[in-house]
């Protein structure tokens, strides 16, 4: 797994993301925040907790702080040691789980009200496996999404930016009517779908200072506009409180996420495509 997301070592020193991680993130958060209060939820699992470049294993944190029980699912000692310090760094409670085999999850039928994975599928080794597992040990909801593939970002990654990354993946994972196909399979009753993140800028998923080297754009005056102290952004400062209006400053940027656009028309550019499903009967306590 020699690819970007894979860097998480270096992001258990740097908390500093950059700003189209730090705008993915809190998108997302917003949408799992509007999943929690729609659905009851109060029991979640992430799984695998990998998917997002930047600090591993903090895209829950926005449910742990409304009061859910969090657990979370990775199958790397390392990373899930450098996960619980920075949970406890957050002061919140957490259950990190070692797995072994993602077709496999360590949890009895019907264990959580949401499990959910983001972009972290084309990792695995059984993909099918693991969303056939989500939906067997939710009781009411299963959330999943991955990169969007018909968005131009995407192309430029793979063509021009990062043409490594792919054959380190499995990219038929990307196809939403697969994941679809899968979950209905095993019950899941897809209730929503759609595209989310649609920032103004491309998915590269490389700071914009290497995206501009990459395209051979030499410019010292650009490329100090994206670097320095002046270019920090971090999650994790928020979350600690350290910068408390880093949320409204990333999130003016979010007029396309917000616009009243068909889905179809804002997966041009939407960076990720995803599915909401329920189990039929499911338990409404």
């Amino acid at each position: 797994m020699a690819n970007a997301v894979m860097e998480w070592k270096h992001y258990f020193e740097d908390y500093n993301e950059g700003l189209g991680l730090v705008y993915e993130r809190f998108v997302l958060n917003d949408f799992l925040d509007g999943l929690r209060r729609e659905f009851g939820i109060r029991k979640v699992l992430e799984a695998p907790l990998f998917g997002m470049a930047g600090v591993s294993g903090i895209n829950s944190v926005v449910l742990a702080q409304n009061g859910c029980d969090v657990t979370l699912a990775d199958d790397n000692p390392e990373r899930i040691a450098g996960v619980k310090r920075v949970w406890d760094e957050l002061s919140l409670p957490v259950r990190i789980v070692h797995v072994d085999d993602w077709a496999r999850l360590p949890f009895p039928d019907d264990t959580f009200d949401l499990a959910w994975e983001w972009a972290g599928l084309w990792y695995l080794p059984d993909p099918e496996g693991l969303l056939r597992e989500l939906a067997r040990v939710s009781r009411k909801v299963v959330f999943v999404a991955m990169p969007n593939r018909i968005q131009i970002g995407y192309w430029m990654r793979k063509w021009v930016l990062d043409r490594d990354f792919f054959p380190t993946v499995d990219e038929k994972w990307t196809k939403i009517g697969l994941l679809r196909k899968i979950l209905e399979s095993e019950g899941i009753e897809i209730v929503r779908h759609g595209v989310i993140d649609v920032p103004p800028w491309p998915d590269t998923v490389m700071p914009a200072k290497d995206v501009l080297r990459k395209l051979g754009i030499k410019s010292k005056k650009l490329e100090g506009k994206f670097s320095g102290e002046g270019w920090k952004w971090s999650s994790m400062d928020y979350y600690l409180g350290k910068d408390k209006s880093l949320k409204e400053r990333v999130l003016k940027y979010a007029w396309l996420d917000r616009a009243r656009l068909p889905w179809w028309i804002k997966a041009l550019w939407g960076h990720h495509r995803y599915l909401v499903g329920v189990k039929p009967g499911r338990n409404e306590a």
